[in-house]
């Protein structure tokens, strides 16, 4: 039998490049760490499939899940600060358990314990070891005994009367490094009396909740959404998934919950995920869930840092939801009900949060809001209050657009022209003083104390929020898809990263910031950007069966963040998103007016249709075709229209057929793709006679040094002379490292001459205490005491100052709960705005820090100034809005 090698060879190869195109075909996304295709997902040895539209299994199981060193990083910890060691320093523990179990050599406070004993990379901790920690703790009980205080490593002093109790922190389970969520779990006892003191834990103890599902199926009864379906089965198939979780979320009161394990309704959290989808989902549901945020007809800021609001401003999201639910819903009634609360919380936000010198809006970066995660150690919550952040004021911007289209409609043409006016200004400031030119992307926020410094970090939500906004111009807008630092897993939170921090909003990449950067990429018609932010938000999703709140930018694993959850709204939300807001590109005016603007990158082409869509009085199918950015056609009912608009005052119900003009968006597009990178630690400064001195930094190239919020020196040594001030001085420095990326400032050090006062000594005011644990010398304001302090001061010559009080407020904790106590500063009867006095730890009356600074203009000789408390002064609490004062500051700028 003769055989034709020749025939032979060209059918294989035929067959060989036939499977090569259906493999490019089926292809979505590719890279060297995971692969997406329109069937399955595969990262390393594991695989997720799709076995129909409703049901999927994976084979991913995390790399931690049996990876525990038995080298453990604490330190002790009291009252929950990190008051042991200097930061970057850990106590180190190679555990060898004998008979089963560890006790460790005894440690004393303040002392470094280092084991150096290095491990090969495969060498786990025994499951279930017993560890015994041993600390001696006797040098600060007898400086609390003898001298009434202990000072911390940070010249913090810490008095008898406010301690707590002595606690660990640390990175491994079920350690933890939340120091400000540490209590009786973590916390160190002296059974014997000895000085001694012990704690216990169970270490490598096989958690079942942190193991994901390897099958999914549809469980729940999804006919009152809209359905979907694509020639894409992964797409379909995680769009059911993320219907079920709804329903899991879905609470009896008519709430949405935030997540499997987070009860509840959060402002920005439900507020982020109606914008993203659920306004469309269930407008109803979306309703009462923003109802629940609302307290004396204003937004309710969450429980968080120093006491919420105005520490986080970020509660006028609500604005956006609110509106979001108007338009799909037409609801007039709602409209009004939702104009007075946001009119009034605008309003005063206006009073509070505003700063007269940039024209921007203080307050914490929105949902980064936790204080370690996102900010030096040095900025205490008074400090956050006084920065001024992107994403926040990005919020603030659209919340006042919003006021200003809600009040045309309801007829309110002078507020709506004021409103109007406000976010142009606004709009104006955030490109004025947060663009940065060379960079191509705006700053994460400005810092300091009396001088703003523009943080160069990248943040992804608030550069998203900025392009969807049109805060943005076009130009810019493309510039920052295409120029912003996106690692291989996706949009991490902030770039770079803070080193030593366990990731979380550092290092963490979130499903719903993906989406919101997913609908910035689609909006520039950048489809490289659109066709990674896609599979970083497709990829997660399936090899967990879930959608997660957060995974780890570094590695793309969910399992070493902080905190987790399953289920998380504003993931799914995002993950619907992309149907919604990308590939069919919805989005609808205050008259009613359904807009279509349809971004499909190539590999997702195809048919695609949504039914049983709800909209106004109208329930609509639509189904789409092709791919690209462009409309070639649009039928509505069968009939021919011009444009790519439906209007849903109609109402009844309809059919929509759009067919997309196949144009390629990855032509011409590019994405900045870099690998993830930590900074540099924040160098620490102090003043030494007339020289700034600071530490080295490991890893810098130079330092550059500040004053007044200006560079004025970059060097490679760690000291800098400076000159004798009469008036206010304010020095900094920050590393750079051999790529030109930077540390965050040090701490600003002031030079200058200060007055000091003592102004129980010098006020108009009731000098009656109630608070038993408050020091010597100081008033107590509240709701029923001083809601007005007069005091006056001289000065020997007019000009700008800059004013703050020392307070304290020990009615909370630092890191959460709703009484930051607020005062309104007049000077000469003029309104200088508010002085806040954030908590400073529960009962922690002792504990002694600065208000923000103000900027104020005196005059020669004697100038009148009073504190009093002002509608707009309301805290969260309401109830609660206690602070007591001790001096007030005052230097000449």
């Amino acid at each position: 039998m003769k055989i034709n090698l020749r025939l032979l060879f060209s059918v294989f190869i035929g067959l060989f490049l036939i499977g090569c195109d259906s493999d490019d075909k089926n292809t979505l996304y590719d890279s060297d760490q995971f692969s997406v295709y329109k069937d399955h997902v595969d990262q390393g040895d594991y695989s997720a499939k799709v076995v129909s539209d409703k049901e999927m299994s994976s084979t991913y199981k995390s790399p931690l899940q049996d990876a525990y060193s038995r080298a453990i990083e604490f330190k002790f910890s009291i009252n929950g600060k990190d008051d042991e060691l200097p930061y970057g320093k850990n106590h180190r523990l190679v555990i060898r358990p004998e008979n089963g179990k560890y006790t460790s050599p005894i440690i004393k406070f303040g002392e470094q314990h280092a084991d150096t004993e290095e491990l090969d990379k495969m060498d786990w901790l025994e499951k279930n070891t017993p560890v015994t920690i041993r600390l001696d703790f006797s040098k600060v009980i007898k400086d609390l005994n003898s001298k009434g205080y202990y000072e911390d490593v940070h010249g913090e002093k810490i008095y008898k009367k406010d301690f707590k109790g002595v606690y660990v922190a640390g990175g491994s389970a079920p350690m933890k490094w939340d120091f400000d969520n540490l209590g009786d779990f973590e916390q160190l006892k002296d059974e014997d009396g000895d000085g001694i003191y012990q704690i216990t834990f169970n270490m490598n103890e096989p958690d079942p909740d942190k193991i994901t599902s390897p099958v999914w199926k549809s469980s729940k009864d999804l006919s009152k959404y809209p359905t979907f379906e694509s020639d894409i089965p992964l797409v379909n198939a995680l769009y059911n998934l993320a219907l079920n979780e709804l329903v899991a979320d879905s609470e009896a009161d008519g709430t949405f919950r935030t997540g499997k394990e987070w009860g509840g309704v959060w402002t920005r959290d439900i507020s982020y995920s109606i914008v993203l989808s659920l306004s469309i989902l269930d407008p109803e549901r979306a309703k009462t869930s923003l109802r629940r945020k609302v307290k004396r007809n204003r937004i309710i800021q969450d429980t968080g840092s120093g006491g919420a609001w105005p520490v986080s401003s970020d509660r006028v999201t609500w604005a956006l939801a609110a509106w979001n639910v108007y338009t799909t819903t037409g609801d007039k009634k709602w409209l009004k009900e939702a104009y007075e609360v946001v009119s009034n919380t605008i309003n005063d936000d206006m009073m509070v949060v505003y700063d007269a010198e940039t024209g921007l809006m203080r307050g914490e970066s929105s949902f980064l809001d936790w204080r370690k995660q996102t900010y030096p150690r040095w900025m205490d919550n008074v400090d956050i209050y006084r920065s001024l952040n992107l994403g926040t004021n990005v919020d603030h911007y659209e919340a006042t657009q919003i006021a200003s289209r809600m009040a045309s409609l309801l007829g309110k043409e002078k507020e709506a022209k004021a409103y109007k006016e406000s976010a142009v200004n606004l709009k104006n400031a955030i490109n004025n003083h947060l663009w940065m030119e060379d960079k191509g992307y705006y700053a994460q926020y400005l810092y300091g104390r009396d001088y703003m410094v523009q943080s160069p970090k990248f943040e992804a939500l608030g550069e998203a929020l900025a392009i969807i906004f049109d805060v943005a111009s076009e130009e810019k807008a493309k510039t920052i898809v295409e120029k912003s630092p996106i690692t291989p897993y996706g949009a991490a939170c902030v770039y770079p990263q803070i080193p030593g921090i366990r990731p979380y909003h550092n290092n963490g990449i979130w499903p719903f910031v993906q989406a919101y950067w997913n609908i910035a990429s689609a909006k520039t018609g950048n489809g490289t950007a659109l066709e990674h932010g896609l599979a970083s938000i497709y990829r997660p999703a399936a090899l967990f069966l879930t959608n997660k709140e957060n995974f780890v930018a570094e590695d793309g694993d969910y399992m070493d963040t902080e905190v987790n959850s399953d289920e998380m709204l504003w993931s799914l939300s995002g993950n619907m998103a992309m149907i919604y807001k990308v590939y069919y590109g919805i989005s609808i005016d205050e008259k009613g007016i359904l807009h279509f603007n349809p971004v499909v990158p190539k590999r997702y082409g195809g048919s695609k249709v949504l039914k049983n869509v709800k909209l106004w009085e109208n329930t609509l199918e639509i189904a789409l075709n092709g791919y690209g950015n462009q409309v070639k056609s649009i039928k509505i009912d069968g009939v021919e229209s011009n444009k790519p608009v439906f209007d849903l005052t109609k109402g009844g119900d309809h059919k929509i057929e759009i067919t997309l003009a196949n144009n390629d968006i990855t032509e011409a597009t590019a994405s900045n793709k870099v690998n993830n990178k930590f900074h540099l630690a924040t160098p620490t400064a102090q003043l030494n006679g007339d020289v700034l001195e600071w530490n080295q930094v490991k890893g810098a190239q130079s330092y550059e040094v500040f004053k007044n919020g200006k560079r004025i020196e970059t060097t490679s040594n760690t000291k800098y002379s400076v000159t004798s001030e009469k008036s206010l001085a304010e020095y900094a420095v920050r590393a750079v490292d051999t790529e030109g990326d930077v540390s965050y400032l040090s701490e600003p050090i002031q030079l200058g001459k200060l007055v000091v006062k003592n102004i129980s000594r010098i006020a108009r005011a009731s000098k009656k205490v109630k608070i038993t644990e408050a020091p010597s010398g100081v008033l107590e304001l509240s709701k029923s005491s001083n809601k007005k302090v007069s005091f006056k001061l001289t000065v020997p010559e007019s000009g700008d100052y800059m004013l703050w009080l020392s307070y304290t407020n020990g009615s909370g904790p630092w890191n959460t709960d709703n009484k930051c106590a607020i005062r309104t500063l007049f000077v000469n009867n003029t309104n200088y705005g508010a002085l806040v006095m954030a908590q400073r730890g529960a009962n922690e009356w002792s504990s002694i820090g600065n208000t923000n600074h103000i900027p104020v203009k005196l005059k020669k000789g004697v100038n009148n100034f009073n504190l009093k408390f002002e509608d707009y002064n309301e805290n969260m609490n309401v109830d609660v809005n206690t602070a007591l004062i001790e001096n007030v500051y005052l230097m000449k700028k």
